[in-house]
C-alpha cells in the first residue's frame, strides 16, 4: 500500500514542491519508508507542522494552504486510501469533491445534464472551512464505521500537527 501511495504522489507534479522540513520526494527510499511503517506499528511517528503557503485566488485574495513533510504526505495518502475504500460506495452519486475521476468539471457537466432549466447558478466559497472543521464530531463519524483505534489516534494526530507560518509571507498578507 506504501508503494502504490508513493507512486500516485511521484507522479503529480506538484508534489515536487519541499515540504516543511525542507526536502522533497527524491530523498524516499524503501529504507525510509520502512522506517516510517515501524514507527506507525509502534506508535511512535509523529506528523510534523505543514509550512503554510498562499496561493492566488481568482478575486486576487489568497487561499492558504498546507505543505506537509514528504514523510506526513505518504502516510497521509495511504490513510486517503484507507479512507477511500471504507466511505467512497457511500457517497451520493451528485458529490464530485475530493472523489475518485471527479472534480469540479464532472459537477458542471453533471450540472448542464441534470439542470437544464436553470438559469443562474451560485459560486460560494467557505471561508477557512476546513480550519473550521469540529475534530471530534468528525472523529465520532469515523469511529461510526472504524473500530482500529490505532488509525483514529493517527488521524487525530495529524489534525493536532498544525502548521508553521512563513514570517515574510505573513507579514506581506496581513
Amino acid at each position: 500500500m506504501f508503494y502504490v501511495a508513493y507512486q500516485r504522489i511521484y507522479a503529480k507534479e506538484g508534489n515536487m514542491t519541499k515540504g516543511s522540513d525542507g526536502q522533497t520526494i527524491d530523498n524516499m527510499s524503501l529504507k525510509r519508508i520502512e522506517k516510517l511503517i515501524d514507527m506507525l506499528k509502534d506508535e511512535t511517528y509523529q506528523p510534523q507542522p505543514s509550512k503554510r503557503v498562499y496561493i492566488p485566488k481568482k478575486n486576487g485574495k489568497k487561499r492558504p494552504l498546507g505543505v506537509p513533510t514528504f514523510n506526513d504526505k505518504l502516510i497521509q495518502e495511504v490513510v486517503r486510501m484507507v479512507l477511500e475504500a471504507i466511505y467512497e460506495g457511500s457517497f451520493e452519486y451528485t458529490s464530485h469533491g475530493f472523489r475518485p475521476n471527479r472534480s469540479c468539471h464532472t459537477a458542471l457537466t453533471h450540472i448542464q445534464k441534470e439542470f437544464n432549466g436553470a438559469k443562474w447558478f451560485v459560486e460560494g466559497d467557505i471561508k477557512g472551512f476546513f480550519d473550521n472543521i469540529n475534530h471530534d464530531v468528525l472523529i465520532n463519524i469515523l469511529l461510526e464505521r472504524i473500530a482500529d483505534e490505532r488509525f483514529i489516534r493517527l488521524i487525530r494526530k495529524f489534525m493536532k500537527a498544525g502548521y508553521i507560518e512563513d514570517p515574510i509571507e505573513a507579514a506581506i498578507l496581513h
